[in-house]
């Protein structure tokens, strides 16, 4: 079963913990494709939100290719998710590491010191 959390006090409105809830669940593998989502209006009952807001979530995965809506069957994890969902992660990841490069340039800290840096935080 698929259990989200919500924060009130997130920099991230709602419906984008909702939406990066599921992806985090698609890419552990929690969710594989084909698997049936709770309904917009059961989740809304369940985390004591809007539909509006259950609602947009879906509508944001569904535009990005994570899920599929059937009308009159539900929303469902879409295959091939998985793949676009790591490279979403892969670009991000690249985007982060960019400005940490620049920082790390900016302190004077060499390239040898910065592989260090990530090779002992990733044995972690």
């Amino acid at each position: 079963m698929l259990e989200l959390l919500i924060s009130n006090t997130s920099a991230l409105p709602i419906y984008d913990q909702i939406a990066q809830q599921i992806k985090d669940a698609i890419l552990s593998g929690e969710l594989e494709a084909g698997t049936l989502l709770p309904s917009i209006r059961s989740l809304a009952n369940d985390l004591h939100i809007s539909v509006i807001t259950t609602k947009r979530a879906y509508a944001d995965l569904e535009q990005a290719g994570f899920v599929e809506s059937v009308q009159g069957k539900g929303t469902f994890v879409a295959g091939g998710s998985l793949e676009m969902l790591r490279e979403e992660r892969l670009r991000s990841i690249e985007e982060r590491l960019s400005s940490t490069v620049a920082e790390a340039k900016a302190a004077g800290v060499s390239k040898a010191e910065l592989h260090d840096m990530i090779d002992l935080l990733m044995d972690e």
